[in-house]
């Protein structure tokens, strides 16, 4: 009889990741900032708390939201992120220029997350009724 190794046993299960808006490609991104990008998504996926100098939280933009930073070259990027109990969802990626978040990042954010809330609530209204 055979036995599950150590790694199929003590695999941590994952939440998927939903990209409502961005991607983590190369280029923009080298291979090296892809790939921390990827091992945090991995960390968060794995129900890590993440915490500066990997991610800041962003309450401005929800609940459970957070932006992961990501020096790669000659960018400082940002992943925005939310983290609910059945996905992690991606908000947007872009290239930080200034201190301060722009505000129009911040409302996309928010915006994505309305439209994507009313959407699983439609979803989920609709199964009920089955």
């Amino acid at each position: 009889m055979g036995r599950a190794g150590k790694g199929e046993q003590d695999a941590p299960s994952r939440k998927p990741v939903v990209w409502l808006h961005g991607e983590v490609r190369t280029p923009p991104f080298t291979p090296e900032g892809r790939q921390e990008a990827g091992m945090l998504l991995r960390l968060l996926q794995e129900g890590e708390q993440l915490g500066m100098p990997q991610a800041e939280p962003l309450p401005d933009v929800g609940r459970r939201c957070g932006a992961l930073r990501v020096r790669d070259a000659e960018h400082n990027w940002r992943i925005m992120y939310r983290i609910d109990s059945d996905a992690v969802l991606v908000l947007e990626v872009y290239s930080k220029k200034t201190r301060r978040i722009p505000d129009k990042v911040i409302e996309r954010c928010r915006k994505r997350l309305k439209q994507y809330d009313a959407t699983a609530r439609a979803t989920k209204k609709k199964q009920s009724r089955k």
